[in-house]
């Protein structure tokens, strides 16, 4: 397939790999990388140098484009983006804040730019700010989301009606139908997470693996409305957040609740009980844990299956 974002990245299939927290080291995006899709290292939990340690393996692990995602909003930015220029990272995926402030700097150092939005005020923010690409993710998706909980079936034409810029959609998409649905849509690519966080290159901890694999239709729910919002999978820790949400508990209480480093209690460290888990309500379709060449590979069989009975009906 060759379209805008398969030329954008230089990439066989228009599939990119999610930077998630504690999943999406260097060994998922170098995999990714060598399959055919664009592998993202998320630097959200990650310190510079460990960054850069990631950025360097995987340099050395794919002779293919892979990319950097990084959440705007952590205090230490400027660190981060200074290293993926040093470390000439070729494609950056910002999210969490405003492209604006950091959009110029990166691709005046020939880096490809991509920002996440959920809504369209954001995606035009984005287009104006100059990036090469948007990632258009609905409220399906694991992680924090957009407060308009829009739907990826309802974003992505939005946002294709209202800009020229390649869009890629992301939110509740694991399979080739998925993608072939995100692209009929108006999409050019396909960003997946809760499908990678399950490979076996992930660095996320067995026992989340295995409690993403668990979770079923209803798993997950959306968490924090009020603050920083966040779809997890149902847990004692979801349960204590859900009840001090239906009392109407200060943001103080909560953020007590939540405590500090629960994502990698929960995600990296595999305590399913206590801690953070964040997945997307796909996590219901996905029952192994497999490579992600071969998690690809599915997808792109499932997608000319269904592309060629799609073909194949008459109205």
């Amino acid at each position: 397939m060759i379209n805008r974002i398969t030329e954008l990245f230089s990439i066989k299939f228009p599939i990119i790999q999610a930077g998630m927290v504690w999943c999406s080291g260097w060994k998922l995006a170098s995999a990714v990388s060598n399959a055919g899709g664009l592998g993202i290292i998320g630097s959200g939990s990650m310190g510079p140098e460990t960054l850069r340690e990631h950025i360097c393996k995987a340099r050395a692990s794919t002779g293919n484009n892979f990319g950097v995602n990084i959440p705007l909003l952590y205090s230490n930015v400027d660190e981060i983006i200074n290293i993926v220029i040093e470390e000439q990272v070729p494609v950056v995926f910002t999210s969490a804040g405003n492209p604006v402030l950091w959009t110029k700097k990166l691709k005046d150092e020939k880096i490809k730019v991509v920002h996440v939005i959920s809504n369209l005020k954001f995606a035009r923010k984005a287009e104006e700010s100059g990036v090469d690409a948007i990632v258009a993710e609905g409220v399906e998706a694991g992680g924090h989301n957009g407060k308009e909980e829009n739907t990826t079936f309802t974003l992505i034409p939005l946002i294709k009606k209202h800009t020229n810029l390649p869009v890629i959609a992301a939110g509740g998409i694991a399979t080739g139908r998925g993608m072939l649905a995100a692209l009929v849509l108006g999409a050019e690519g396909v960003q997946i997470g809760s499908r990678f966080a399950a490979s076996v290159e992930s660095s996320a901890h067995i026992n989340f693996k295995k409690k993403i694999l668990a979770t079923g239709d209803g798993g997950t729910r959306l968490a924090m409305k009020q603050l920083n919002m966040v779809r997890i999978i149902r847990n004692e820790l979801s349960q204590r957040l859900e009840e001090a949400e239906l009392r109407a508990a200060s943001p103080d209480e909560i953020n007590s609740i939540l405590g500090k480093g629960m994502s990698r209690l929960g995600m990296f460290e595999g305590n399913i009980t206590e801690g953070e888990l964040e997945i997307g309500q796909v996590a219901a379709l996905i029952d192994e844990i497999i490579p992600a060449s071969e998690i690809i590979n599915d997808i792109i069989e499932e997608y000319n299956n269904a592309l060629k009975e799609i073909c194949s009906q008459n109205l």
